[in-house]
């Protein structure tokens, strides 16, 4: 099944000339969002991770549907003041500013193996912010999986390494 062909491109979102790739249309295809699930079990069931954690809000789509396939726990990564208890943040650079990312202080046991999963990797700043919160933890990163690498914007290269599996590449 060619999930590539079920991105909508929508030009000159959010700002004129960047061209903005929609996954709703996969999202609404039963058979497409299975095998997306799917794909990402195939590729880290044998990671032995204990948790995934991804950021809100499209990245909770994936990570919860992928925790629940792999029977391990969900770790919500959201904006300041939408988590209830305390929380560890992080502010991290972005292409046009800064941005800030939370995470309860007891999501994670220190060391413990997590997936960080993501609906689409651009430039790499909202990952970045990711794996700077998961420091906090010395969380081991077993794996990051994402559905859509936009792979002209370069954003692997800011992983240093980290395992990165992407679904669908677009050059």
């Amino acid at each position: 099944m060619d999930l590539r062909a079920l991105l909508r491109e929508i030009p000159d979102v959010p700002k004129p000339g960047i061209l903005f790739f929609d996954i709703t249309p996969l999202l609404g295809d039963g058979v497409a969002f299975r095998k997306a699930i799917d794909t990402f079990a195939e590729r880290f069931a044998d990671k032995g991770a204990t948790k995934v954690v991804c950021a809100e809000a499209r990245g909770f789509i994936f990570g919860a549907a992928l925790a629940y396939k792999l029977g391990i726990g969900f770790v919500p990564v959201r904006k300041p003041g939408k988590l209830p208890w305390k929380t560890a943040s992080v502010t991290y650079d972005l292409e046009y500013g800064t941005d800030t990312l939370c995470m309860h202080e007891d999501a994670l046991l220190h060391g413990e193996k997590v997936l960080v999963i993501d609906d689409v990797l651009a430039t790499g700043g909202t990952l970045t912010g990711m794996l700077q919160l998961m420091k906090n933890f010395e969380a081991e990163i077993v794996g990051i999986g994402i559905l859509v690498e936009l792979c002209f914007l370069n954003g692997r290269d800011k992983l240093n390494g980290l395992p990165l599996d992407s679904i669908i590449q677009i050059s």
